[in-house]
């Protein structure tokens, strides 16, 4: 009778979002953002949800890295999709063309949308930018370049603390790979960058090789940061003075391929992280839940084929449930939906997902 209801209501909620029911337990729905473009290769999504509206934004053009690579929005409205909008191009100023990579939103408690984006043509010399939305995603402000040294969330999205600071998850490409934090108090008018965690060994007695950090709270009062290394596993850092320092590198049991991920703190307390759960490539895109972020269970098989399926932003929006956007074979960007109470989690030991 209970797992009666529980498919009449995945079924319910899945017609509500305009997808079919998947097989999976707590697999609500997935559908694309979007079935044509006038863009051939995007990457790099995220999503907010703001004031009951949800948005998601990605970077689109020819190629990763190409000179007509600019900045996507598509919003979420009466259960539908809109068409993708640009928001910022590669048109400069001086009449140069510099491509855009990995936004960002991120809805504070008190102030507007905000849009963070890097220009250049490289990741070792892009800038950080941010634009703020009033109607939420709407209509956008002109362009501010951030500081000097201060690059805003290199892929996944700020947190904000209970002071209202709001810490940015970030990492620098120019001189090896560093982890490192940015935090601003006034909504993105000043900042304070944070020095990079300390490195520790990783492959070979190396120093460990890591970006692109996604920030989680813990239940002892502590933040969790988590990502992407080169050393074939994920990264964790840990710091017990609300983002002022953080420990030292480690590699977790979990693996990697050299490729994005992230992770958000549930609102019952646990945390739910969405990577590539093999150790080359990228498929297949896994979704795991854990009480502790030390301890993973098996919760999600998002893609399993060939292919690349990468780069995943995940939120839990304000009816519990949670969404993930990702990038599917470069082509599209793909919206899922779980309901994360009703995933059937299986225990993932020394780093094998279970059967």
């Amino acid at each position: 009778m209970k797992q009666s209801f529980l498919i009449a209501a995945q079924l319910t909620v899945s017609l509500l979002f305009g997808a079919e029911p998947a097989a999976q337990p707590g697999l609500i729905s997935s559908e694309f953002i979007f079935d044509t473009a006038p863009f051939p290769s995007c990457h790099a999504s995220t999503l907010v949800e703001t004031r009951g509206v949800l948005v998601a934004a990605w970077f689109g053009g020819t190629r990763e890295g190409a000179a007509d690579v600019s900045i996507w929005t598509s919003r979420k409205e009466n259960g539908k999709w809109l068409a993708p909008v640009i928001v910022s191009d590669g048109d400069q100023p001086d009449g140069k063309h510099f491509p855009h990579w990995n936004p960002v939103l991120f809805r504070p408690r008190n102030g507007p949308l905000m849009l963070f984006y890097k220009i250049g043509s490289s990741p070792g010399t892009w800038r950080g930018m941010l634009r703020a939305s009033m109607d939420d995603g709407a209509t956008w402000s002109d362009p501010n370049r951030l500081p000097a040294g201060i690059l805003g969330p290199i892929k996944n999205k700020p947190v904000q603390l209970a002071s209202g600071e709001i810490i940015c998850p970030s990492s620098s490409e120019a001189n090896g790979w560093r982890v490192h934090f940015e935090i601003t108090a006034d909504l993105g008018k000043t900042w304070h960058a944070i020095e990079p965690a300390p490195d520790s060994a990783g492959a070979g007695g190396n120093p460990i090789r890591a970006i692109q950090p996604s920030i989680l709270f813990l239940a002892d009062g502590r933040l969790q940061a988590i990502g992407r290394t080169r050393d074939s596993k994920l990264f964790e850092t840990f710091s017990n003075d609300n983002g002022k320092s953080w420990s030292a590198l480690a590699l977790t049991q979990l693996p990697n391929p050299n490729s994005g991920i992230d992770a958000v703190t549930l609102k019952d307390g646990r945390q739910l992280l969405v990577y590539n759960h093999t150790a080359k490539g990228r498929s297949p895109l896994n979704v795991a839940i854990s009480k502790d972020g030390k301890e993973w269970s098996a919760a999600i098989v998002l893609e399993s084929e060939p292919g690349e399926y990468s780069y995943p932003c995940v939120i839990q929006t304000s009816d519990g449930l949670v969404h993930i956007a990702y990038t599917w074979k470069r082509q599209k960007i793909k919206h899922a939906v779980i309901d994360p109470n009703t995933c059937e989690l299986k225990p993932i030991v020394n780093g094998e997902w279970p059967k």
